[in-house]
């Protein structure tokens, strides 16, 4: 199983219960029609059959839902609220303990207030599914499980299925993600993408970057093969949610994308002068790439966007899309050159 976004142990157990977008794409390419293709999407709401253990015997249910959610079930148990190994029964006594704690029960209460029920989500994930198996027929799509896990992980992949916790989606206001304990693993920065409607984005992400498309050349640690990585990963968003926000893709405000696409070419002509292209250097070339309010000694007043070369990556990568048409997604993906990708998208910004 992984986790994605910071999973994390708080100290004591029963402490882990404790922006509107820019709703504009770049349309850079026609999509293609999907109404034929034929899936089935449900999102099993996990936490609410949780439930049935408080009334009832526990190891009863214990077994039902192991035989319901498969290995989900353990890695829940064991690696998310970590309450101990399910193959000892003492689990389930610490497990009630959490169920009857009132952190835990308001963190339910906000959960079922703000996602009543998941249509929005099976909706737009159905969509994304179907054009997944338009450009791959034969991708065998993930079992989705929503759940809570204590603001541990927002997405978590394992075997066979996709799991999507809900308490890190409950608005970036929510009440939650100003506590202390929360707001030092979660800045604003970064909680401010909190929202609902990051929940298929990130979906598509995760199965894209831990299922189909894991980044396999590590010997190449330059910036440059790091910034096509992250480019070819945000262009199959594109593809696979092509009416979505670039906002939404990469996690920008709308000032932050406006900032980017306003000041492109001086983005490239700075790490051009800096030498940054085929810097290894992990610590110089980390703060264009990684989580970030801002990115320190450009633009003014704080202004300029973070992960300016995962940003200029996806550029250079719709570049080059555009120049060679007859290359499809496949493809693309499958092309671990960065330099050949840099060399033919002739990316020169204006």
């Amino acid at each position: 199983m992984k986790m994605t976004l910071n999973s994390f142990r708080l100290k004591q157990i029963y402490l882990i219960f404790l922006t509107t977008a820019i709703l504009t794409s770049c349309h850079r390419s026609k999509d293609v029609d999907v109404s034929n293709i034929d899936v089935n999407v449900t999102i099993d709401r996990f936490n609410n059959d949780l439930d049935a253990m408080r009334t009832q015997n526990r190891e009863q249910v214990a077994a039902k839902m192991q035989k319901k959610y498969g290995s989900f079930y353990r890695d829940f148990m064991e690696r998310i609220i970590q309450v101990g190994t399910v193959r000892d029964t003492a689990y389930l006594k610490t497990f009630g303990e959490v169920l009857a704690n009132k952190p835990y029960n308001d963190v339910k209460h906000e959960v079922d207030s703000i996602y009543p029920n998941l249509d929005k989500q099976t909706e737009q994930l159905t969509d994304a599914f179907k054009h997944i198996k338009y450009y791959y027929p034969k991708k065998g799509l993930p079992k989705l499980y929503a759940y809570f896990s204590g603001f541990g992980a927002q997405t978590t992949e394992g075997d066979g299925y996709l799991g999507i916790g809900l308490d890190l989606f409950l608005g970036a206001d929510s009440k939650f993600y100003n506590a202390a304990a929360i707001r030092e693993v979660f800045p604003k920065y970064v909680s401010r993408r909190f929202t609902p409607d990051y929940i298929t984005p990130r979906v598509v992400e995760t199965m894209a970057r831990e299922d189909m498309f894991p980044e396999t050349n590590l010997d190449d640690k330059t910036m440059l093969s790091r910034m096509i990585y992250n480019g070819k990963i945000l262009y199959y968003m594109d593809k696979i949610l092509p009416t979505t926000a670039d906002t939404l893709k990469i996690g920008y405000t709308g000032k932050q994308l406006k900032w980017c696409e306003d000041f492109k070419s001086a983005i490239w002509g700075y790490f051009l002068e800096e030498n940054l292209l085929y810097e290894t250097d992990y610590d110089k070339i980390q703060k264009y790439l990684g989580e970030a309010p801002f990115t320190p000694g450009l633009g003014e007043k704080n202004e300029s966007a973070p992960r300016l070369a995962i940003w200029t990556g996806w550029q250079i990568v719709r570049e080059y899309m555009d120049r060679h048409p007859d290359v499809t997604l496949q493809q693309l993906m499958n092309e671990h050159d960065a330099q050949k990708i840099l060399n033919e998208s002739k990316y020169r910004p204006k």
